[in-house]
């Protein structure tokens, strides 16, 4: 965890604020878009497509889709239940790779507004309660 300087305001620092030392977008690729993958995925197979289909939606391979299933990808983070149901209605919309692309944009938007995000990133950095450094400006 970095204690760094934050400019406030200008020319004044506040030597107090805890910064993350891992960005939230290092967080969403590592972390957050695999999760949205793997309940896609298995949504997508519970409403009926084949591996094939779903990796050709999402545009990964079906060995990914299969681990995504298998619970060997993704596994260690865990969504909170109203993110695993807003994505299993965002899958509900998906009918090509287009409107994938689309609802896995609304998907990553929600988990920002949510603030899904920030507690996935408190869930693998130590010391990150109460952190807004994402929000405030």
């Amino acid at each position: 965890m970095a204690h760094l300087p934050v400019m406030k305001e200008k020319g004044h620092f506040d030597k107090d604020i805890v910064l993350p030392t891992k960005h939230p977008q290092e967080i969403e690729v590592w972390y957050v878009i695999p999760a949205i993958r793997k309940e896609l995925a298995l949504d997508l197979v519970k409403f009926g497509k084949s591996q094939r289909e779903v990796a050709s939606l999402l545009g990964i391979t079906e060995s990914a889709v299969s681990q995504y299933i298998k619970k060997k990808r993704a596994k260690d983070i865990s969504l909170p239940p109203e993110a695993k149901e807003f994505i299993q209605q965002a899958a509900q919309h998906i009918k090509d790779q287009r409107s994938a692309y689309h609802q896995i944009h609304k998907i990553s938007q929600y988990m920002k507004d949510s603030k899904v995000l920030c507690k996935i990133h408190s869930a693998v950095e130590d010391g990150l309660e109460g952190c807004d450094v994402c929000y405030n400006s």
